[in-house]
């Protein structure tokens, strides 16, 4: 196993009250070597959610440099494990913790566990999900119901629509962008040295990817995986913190390590529809890193509260990136933008091709940066705020669905015990559904909803009702 660039392995930990680090990094240390495998394959401790608070545990965590996540009992009870113990169900609930929490991401264990006094220890393999998978390749069977793809049902508008095809005229010409970086750097308040327009948010991901050469790479997951694909492309080593759902996958002070030097977070996050307090983002700034914040569905936020794109003069490199693709439902036209210190976006200018974003593009560019298309957006985001409010409401009658965190955006994650069934089923039933499993630190057991107006989600809940009846 490639340790640098494979998917690594978690570390199921199973301790009594008390236990010491020394103890815990000793075993750890001896099932490790069994396996073959160095420390830094290590990407994740895992245990029952009764232990994760425990000294030891926290301290073996940070001793890797590696998130510690702690799993409800009843998650873990429903794993099958190879060597149960009715004394550990007794008093956990769950009958092997160590090999429970090893593989609840659904790999497979690589050695057999091995116990000290005070602890167990399991190590499995973390699956490598396909982080080229994105929510249209869910849609593409004709007449099912889009619940899969986050982009405002309804758009583009009329009037942006006119203006696109009147831009067709002026296709003779090469592409001339100063209108819609002014419009760009006007909407967020900075000089327009500090916007670099792009074919996409994608886009700006591979950039970034080339341009920087980070000796420390971390991707804040669950979260959209085309930044950990651009990196992995451009021969980035790439260590991923993985936010856990019983925290409700809000970021936690001491989840990045400290040796990063580049830091990739969504705000709010896709697929957790989490948004993180400005501050906490802040936090993570500092002189020598670069903190690249997706902010492409903030704008589905009213009042964008918790946005950076505005700050300027920050410690260290500060990179906030967006999309207009999903209010505006732009995805087939390709724009996005870069707003950072205006030398790295010289950089990333500098790698660009010549002319790599078309006129129509920077027509709706300029355009929804205006003060128009912005009252336009506010208004669709507070429509979204009471529809999301309506499709929560209405999975509350499902006690095996589980929402985790205050879901904020234009989509809701949810956590459903045979999920991938109910995935297939459901687009035989005509409705589909984002897969959660190709997202790091997700597994089959999660899915992706697209909030949609409450006519469609009363037909998508009636249908859902009955395959879970």
């Amino acid at each position: 196993m490639n340790s640098e660039n494979a998917a690594g392995v978690v570390v199921g930990v199973g301790a009594s009250a008390g236990v010491p680090e020394q103890e815990v990094l000793g075993l750890i240390g001896e099932v490790l070597a069994e396996a073959a495998l160095p420390a830094t394959a290590v990407r994740l401790l895992a245990t029952v959610q009764a232990r994760a608070a425990e000294p030891g545990l926290l301290g073996a965590a940070r001793a890797f440099g590696v998130p510690l996540v702690g799993h409800p009992a009843d998650r873990l009870a429903a794993v099958r494990v190879p060597t149960p113990s009715p004394e550990v169900l007794a008093v956990t609930g769950t009958p092997s913790v160590a090999e429970a929490a090893a593989l609840l991401a659904g790999g497979e264990l690589l050695v057999a566990k091995r116990k000290s006094a005070r602890s167990t220890v399991a190590v499995a393999t973390l699956p490598t999900p396909d982080l080229r998978h994105h929510g249209d390749a869910e849609v593409r069977t004709p007449g099912l119901v889009d619940l899969a793809v986050n982009v405002r049902s309804g758009t583009p508008p009329g009037w942006l629509r006119e203006a696109l095809a009147d831009s067709l005229g002026e296709l003779a010409a090469y592409p001339e962008q100063s209108a819609a970086r002014a419009a760009v750097a006007a909407r967020h308040g900075r000089p327009v040295d500090e916007v670099l327009l792009t074919s996409g948010a994608a886009e700006a991901f591979v950039l970034l990817a080339r341009t920087l050469r980070p000796r420390h790479a971390v991707v804040v997951h669950p979260q959209f995986t085309e930044p950990e694909a651009a990196l992995r492309d451009a021969g980035v080593t790439v260590h991923r913190v993985l936010l856990s759902p019983a925290e409700g996958f809000r970021l936690t002070a001491g989840a990045v390590p400290e040796q990063a030097d580049l830091v990739v977070i969504g705000n709010p996050t896709n697929p957790t529809s989490v948004l993180h307090p400005a501050d906490a983002l802040l936090a993570l700034a500092r002189p020598g890193r670069t903190l690249v914040v997706d902010e492409a569905f903030m704008d589905t936020v009213p009042g964008e509260t918790e946005s950076l794109a505005g700050l300027r003069r920050l410690p260290g490199q500060v990179v906030v990136l967006r999309s207009l693709t999903k209010t505006w439902g732009l995805a087939g036209l390709r724009i996005g933008y870069v707003l950072g210190p205006a030398g790295l976006i010289a950089e990333l200018g500098r790698a660009q091709p010549l002319w790599p974003v078309s006129t129509p593009a920077l027509v709706a560019a300029e355009l929804c940066s205006g003060p128009p298309a912005l009252a336009e957006a506010e208004a669709a985001a507070g429509q979204l705020a009471e529809h999301r409010a309506y499709l929560l409401e209405q999975l509350t009658r499902f006690p095996a669905i589980r929402v985790h965190g205050a879901p904020q955006a234009s989509f809701l994650l949810i956590e459903l015990p045979g999920a991938a069934e109910i995935r297939t089923r459901l687009r035989t039933a005509g409705y589909a559904v984002r897969r959660g499993d190709t997202f790091p630190g997700l597994g089959t057991d999660w899915l992706r909803l697209a909030v949609r107006d409450p006519h469609t989600t009363d037909g998508f809940i009636a249908a859902l009702g009955e395959l879970l009846s």
